[in-house]
C-alpha cells in the first residue's frame, strides 16, 4: 500500500523517526482539501504513545476536509542546513501517514490538550495551564492521528557521518 523509499540507504529506522516526532515542535499536516486540492498547514503537535495530537478550532478548512476524508499525512523537518558550495542541504525529516479523528470524549480531549500544553509551556504552573484550557475549552477541539505508516530520510552526508551499527 505504501511505497518503498527509492533511496533506501538514506532511510531512517522507525526508532529514529519516532525520536524526530518526539523532539519536533512544528510540522505540516496535509489533508484532502476543497475541490481535490491538497491542503497542508503548519501546526504544532505532540507525539505520545504512537499517536499524534493537534489542537484545532472547531470549524474551518481542516475540519471540513476531515469530514470528507480522514486520511492525512504529517511531515516534520528535524534538520535542514544549507550547504551552498555543494548546492545541497543536510536534511533529516519524517513523514507519518494515517487517519485523523476529532476526540469527542471529554477525558481524551483534556488529556491530549494537557500533553500539548505541557510540551509548549513546561515551566507554567498546573493551575495556570488548567485555567487557560478551561477559558477556551468550547472554542477548540483536539485531533488524534493514528499512524499507519512512517518513513524518514536523511541526507547521505548525515547517514555517512553516523557510526556503523
Amino acid at each position: 500500500m505504501f511505497r518503498k523509499m527509492r533511496r533506501s540507504r538514506q532511510e531512517l529506522s522507525v526508532e529514529e523517526c519516532l525520536a524526530i516526532l518526539e523532539r519536533g515542535t512544528c510540522g505540516v499536516l496535509a489533508v484532502s482539501g476543497d475541490e481535490g486540492y491538497p491542503y497542508a498547514v503548519p501546526i504544532s503537535y505532540v507525539y505520545d504513545n504512537e499517536k499524534i495530537y493537534f489542537h484545532s478550532a472547531v470549524s474551518g478548512h481542516k475540519i471540513d476536509a476531515l469530514s470528507r476524508n480522514d486520511k492525512v499525512s504529517f511531515c516534520v523537518v528535524d534538520q535542514d542546513r544549507i550547504v551552498p558550495e555543494e548546492y545541497t542541504t543536510c536534511f533529516r525529516s519524517v513523514i507519518a501517514f494515517g487517519t485523523l479523528r476529532i476526540l469527542s470524549e471529554e477525558a481524551a480531549k483534556r488529556s491530549s490538550i494537557e500533553k500539548l500544553a505541557l510540551k509548549y509551556a513546561p515551566a507554567d504552573s498546573a493551575s495556570n495551564r488548567a485555567q487557560t484550557i478551561e477559558r477556551s475549552w468550547e472554542a477548540f477541539c483536539m485531533l488524534e492521528m493514528t499512524i499507519e505508516h512512517i518513513t524518514g530520510k536523511a541526507a547521505k552526508e548525515l547517514i555517512h557521518s553516523q557510526p556503523s551499527q
